[in-house]
């Protein structure tokens, strides 16, 4: 999304305190700088995306697939990115992975055809998840167990919401003044500045284990993930009974299998599957794969509706996502307190119902849309759920996890909420196609983009009905800890 900020429990990883030779507050501006790259970089394109049409003569399929590369590959190889670190090194890890992430960066920005601005964000997504787990990895072995680690984790976690919300005022601001292009390219300069102070300040921890890397997991589950959102989206064109979009699906579907064949009998599985089998987790995954499925898109269409009805300039819907930009932060900074008062449980669903209420609002938007009239208000809502639900779903998913496992569950859910994201975006915008139906008037566009939200809503609604039957009901203190 543009989007929910990462989450983390400050319990969940465990490795030893290792003090950097540099200055802590080196350390954390290192390692927050390359957490902001990674998140900024899910929603900085979004503004961008019509002048990234008209530049190169991206299709609708094509535009869609310049935020789902880089999701699907993020999504798919972060929990081989934390293993990775924890095997050969967080210092090496955090340096390979801004390397890939500023190469691909380089490339996206000069990028003279779509293919290649589609293979620069995949391989961006790669860099992105190899790199964000070791910046949370680094900081719990730079800073000693106690007070001064809490504090650091909670820079980390607010740097990244901070990214994600000022990713579309970011875009707007780089599109409207210099080009699209330095929407990628900014993150060049910056990355081989941090990538000089990390070789030069950081120091190298690692776990001694014997335990390998699930390389063919990782590989197996994006490919499969991939297959299927483009299934889904060649049925905009040719039909869900199309070889089309059956074969693909098809594809994506056995792929998926092959996964979890391949999880079953591996020593050292990417997700264990007997995790599947604490109600806790189960739910709270699968409750995060609709709500990111709903949410995600939220910015995407948003963007369109700006620019491609009301006209908007990039900077102008940059400047229209702020206070969506600060109500996912307040959501998000409030939850903890709530979570207190209420339980885990009852702030996810009253969250997702916020959200939900929304976008049925902002499904009923039309050509003749304002500001005020018609984009505020519902933002405002969507935006806050949205921030609202994600800390409570991710607390009980940990909730019931052996605490050797708690890191592992808690990348999980950031997997699930941006797998459904990526599924999400691929459904919406074919639901948003059917009904332009190559209409490109801004009513015919209107109508596209508010389906998208309304089918987003039941697909929301979904999520809450899950939320209320599965998920584990939490005493408000447990929730709070």
């Amino acid at each position: 999304m543009g989007s929910m900020p990462p989450t983390v429990r400050a319990t969940t990883l465990s490795a030893p305190p290792s003090r950097s030779a540099a200055p802590a507050w080196l350390v954390m501006l290192l390692v927050c700088a390359g957490q902001f790259l990674v998140v900024l970089d899910v929603s900085v394109v979004n503004v961008a995306l019509p002048a990234m049409r008209s530049g190169l003569g991206l299709t609708e399929l094509g535009l869609q697939w310049i935020v789902n590369a880089y999701v699907i590959t993020f999504a798919g190889f972060m929990l081989l990115g934390g293993r990775a670190a924890d095997l050969f090194g967080r210092k090496r890890i955090f340096v390979v992975g801004l390397t890939l992430f500023t190469l691909a960066s380089l490339g996206g920005g000069l990028a003279q055809e779509p293919w290649q601005l589609i293979a620069a964000r995949t391989v961006q997504g790669v860099g992105a998840a190899v790199l964000s787990p070791a910046t949370l990895t680094i900081l719990t072995t730079s800073f000693p167990a106690g007070a001064a680690r809490t504090r650091a984790i909670a820079t980390w976690t607010a740097v990244g919401a901070g990214g994600g919300a000022v990713g579309g005022l970011v875009g707007g601001v780089l599109t409207e003044f210099l080009s699209w292009r330095w929407v990628l390219l900014i993150n060049v300069p910056v990355g081989a500045l941090v990538l000089a102070g990390a070789v030069r300040w950081f120091t190298e921890s690692r776990q001694r284990t014997g335990r390998r890397l699930d390389v063919p997991g990782a590989l197996l589950v994006t490919a499969g993930l991939a297959l299927v959102a483009y299934g889904i989206v060649q049925t905009e064109t040719h039909g869900w009974v199309s070889a089309a979009a059956l074969v693909p699906l098809a594809a994506g579907l056995v792929v998926v299998a092959v996964f979890i064949a391949v999880e079953a009998r591996t020593k050292a599985p990417l997700m264990p599957l007997g995790l599947f089998r604490l109600r806790s987790v189960s739910a709270a995954n699968t409750a995060m794969v609709l709500a990111g499925a709903a949410m995600f898109s939220m910015w995407y269409f948003l963007s369109l509706y700006m620019q491609n009805v009301l006209f908007y300039s990039p900077l102008e819907a940059g400047l229209s996502f702020v206070p969506h930009s600060l109500c996912i932060v307040l959501g998000s900074k409030a939850a903890p307190r709530l979570m207190h008062r209420l339980g885990a449980k009852t702030l996810a669903v009253t969250g997702a119902v916020i959200s939900g209420c929304g976008m049925l609002w902002q499904g009923t938007m039309g050509a003749d849309g304002s500001y005020l009239g018609t984009l505020l208000g519902p933002g405002i809502l969507m935006a806050l759920g949205a921030g609202l639900t994600a800390t409570p779903v991710a607390s009980i998913a940990t909730s019931g996890a052996d605490p050797a496992d708690q890191g592992l569950v808690s990348g999980l859910i950031n997997t699930s909420r941006q797998m459904g994201g990526a599924l999400g975006l691929s459904v919406l915008s074919t639901v948003a196609a059917s009904r332009i139906a190559g209409g490109h008037d801004p009513a015919a566009l209107a109508g596209g983009y508010g389906l998208a939200f309304h089918v987003g809503a039941a697909v929301l609604l979904g999520s809450i009905l899950l939320m209320l039957i599965a998920l584990p009901r939490r005493q408000p203190d447990a929730a709070h800890g």
